[in-house]
């Protein structure tokens, strides 16, 4: 069995998967999380949870100790699974026993009971800047900029962006290229003056689209589009929730 707890922002950045059928553990962490504007799917049952975890990818995972021997699977399966093993995993325990055995299991994270609001917060503060770091890992911004693909001995190829992200790019162009074709990209980024010149592997095509995955970007380009990155995530943001975010970010506690 498994709902859905919608955040009351408009926004949801992250995607948590709770696990516990505890009622007032439930109410107390989707509270907290709401807060930060993180849905949640809420699993009162483990086998429901590790269908969840086959087919989905979250940013979170919290899971209730309590459920016994069962809540280490679902711990277990969310560090095989390929989409969620960079998750950021809670668990919910009762003892120094069980928060010994589930740090070893490879929670990041652990909440001791009684739990309350202040305590949540403050686990949660640390978390969600681990959260957006890797939610900006894998944001594909929408963006449409000239940008020129190059082969050596071939004429430039000229196109529009669809999207970019921290790895990537697809572009819009009337030239087809085969998967596996390495390339040189040439684009720069809205409001910046650096020219970004990246290599490139082409990873699909598709008519008048390409996916081109980079394979060799400067360090200091690097930085500069996970900022850049980093600033559309941010204006996604309610505004409130954007001075939050900073707020975490420049405290070093």
């Amino acid at each position: 069995m498994s709902n859905m707890n919608a955040s009351p922002l408009s926004v949801n950045i992250a995607d948590a998967l709770l696990v516990s059928n505890d009622t007032v553990t439930i109410k107390q962490l989707s509270e907290s999380m709401q807060q930060l504007a993180m849905s949640q799917e809420v699993c009162v049952e483990v086998p429901a949870a590790l269908v969840l975890l086959n087919r989905r990818k979250f940013d979170a995972v919290i899971v209730d100790l309590q459920l016994g021997g069962e809540a280490n699977a679902v711990l277990e399966e969310v560090r095989r699974s390929p989409s969620n093993r960079t998750a950021v995993l809670f668990a919910v325990s009762d003892s120094d026993a069980a928060t010994v055995s589930a740090f070893k299991a490879g929670s990041s994270f652990v909440l001791r009971r009684p739990l309350s609001l202040t305590s949540i917060g403050r686990h949660l503060k640390v978390a969600y800047g681990l959260i957006l770091r890797e939610r900006r890992r894998y944001f594909r911004c929408s963006v449409e900029i000239p940008a020129a693909i190059c082969r050596a001995g071939m004429p430039k190829v000229h196109g529009r962006t669809v999207n970019i992200s921290e790895s990537g790019m697809a572009i819009t162009t009337s030239v087809s290229l085969q998967p596996g074709v390495k390339v040189q990209v040439h684009f720069t980024l809205p409001g910046h003056e650096s020219w970004f010149v990246v290599g490139a592997t082409i990873c699909w095509c598709k008519e008048t689209c390409l996916g081109l995955r980079f394979t060799s970007v400067s360090p200091h380009l690097t930085s500069e589009l996970q900022e850049w990155l980093l600033q559309r995530l941010e204006e996604n943001l309610p505004k409130s929730l954007a001075d939050k975010f900073r707020g975490l970010e420049n405290d070093p506690h």
